[in-house]
């Protein structure tokens, strides 16, 4: 099978790999699509993030769909055919954290294209994938892979919504709209939000936020003030979630956010000093938003009931002999949001 297999910076290989064999409680899935993700960017452009490197040849890739072809003893609730998601988050189920049903914190994580740990975990960006059947969702028929590859990030988004609380009637402002700030735009939207800016600083990323809910969007690049408006009255906005992981988006948005309102970090960005005094007087809960689980099986269902507008996220679709080119064209905010591989 081929896999799509990172040595380093921008040295990205398709590689011939022996395909896995199935065991008791297995299944093997023909991965149809895969979405990359601002992770596995940092990988092809950098070899990592801060001190997280590639050690040796990674495959990467955690946004998969595809269907299932071969099965193992045991196996209940499955059929070859059907078309699944692939949860990439595999806790151990047996930590502090695990037992409190933190999943999300376990402190023996894997996850699918990881390099935190030694030897890496690989991805599955690879033309079959064996995994445990509990990590296969069911997507119901009408389903496309190309649909079903966005579970991963919409999970990410609605575990970042759940951590805001209710969003029936809120003013929620979302800083950042690549493909998770757009989708938290829409899960926000589904969840009742009366109103939804969006912040950013390239328009084409605004413009499908925009298209998938946000009932305003600002270039805060070239037009700041217009964000600065809503810091009247000691704020405007009940909930802010920072998806941009920028330091100056979330000083921006203690300026804006109202009394007692609540702000969610969800990007990543490294380190940020934070303006304790305006956290203190405006006596805000600043929340931090991490991954999901129990989220993966209800973005499934979201995805396969139609309830969400997911087609204008997706910009573009590469075989998997053209993964360079993918991640080159993913690169580029201007063009791109998501751009998935195909693996037939």
């Amino acid at each position: 099978m081929k896999s799509v297999v990172c040595h380093g910076p921008r040295d990205l290989r398709i590689e011939e790999r022996d395909s896995p064999t199935v065991g008791p409680g297995e299944v093997a899935v023909s991965v149809e699509a895969g979405g990359i993700c601002g992770s596995d960017l940092h990988y092809y452009n950098q070899g990592g993030f801060g001190t997280i490197r590639i050690k040796e040849p990674m495959i990467l890739g955690h946004e998969v769909a595809g269907r299932v072809s071969e099965l193992g003893n045991g196996i209940e609730g499955l059929n070859v055919g059907d078309l699944v998601a692939v949860n990439p988050s595999q806790p151990c189920g047996s930590c502090e954290y695990c037992h409190k049903a933190q999943y999300n914190q376990c402190v023996d994580m894997r996850y699918y294209g990881s390099a935190m740990r030694f030897p890496h975990v690989q991805g599955a960006f690879s033309q079959s994938l064996v995994v445990n059947a509990e990590h296969c969702h069911v997507f119901p028929k009408g389903t496309t892979a190309n649909e079903g590859a966005f579970a991963e990030p919409l999970s990410v988004a609605i575990h970042a919504v759940r951590r805001a609380g209710n969003m029936m009637g809120k003013r929620v402002l979302v800083t950042g709209t690549g493909p998770i700030g757009a989708l938290v735009v829409a899960v926000a939207k589904m969840h009742g939000a009366l109103e939804v800016v969006a912040t950013d600083m390239v328009d084409e990323a605004l413009e499908r936020a925009q298209s998938v809910g946000a009932d305003r969007a600002i270039n805060v690049a070239t037009h700041g003030d217009d964000l600065k408006a809503f810091a009247a009255g000691k704020g405007t906005f009940d909930v802010v979630i920072e998806a941009s992981g920028s330091e100056q988006a979330l000083h921006s948005a203690l300026d804006v956010i109202r009394p007692r309102g609540r702000l969610i970090q969800l990007g990543l960005g490294g380190e940020v000093t934070i303006p304790q005094n305006q956290i203190v007087a405006k006596e805000i809960e600043l929340c931090g938003s991490f991954r999901f689980h129990e989220e993966f099986a209800w973005a499934v269902e979201l995805i396969g009931a139609k309830r969400l507008p997911i087609a204008p996220l997706l910009t573009g679709i590469f075989p998997i002999d053209d993964a360079v080119a993918a991640f080159e064209a993913a690169r580029d905010r201007k063009t791109s949001m998501k751009v998935q591989l195909s693996f037939d």
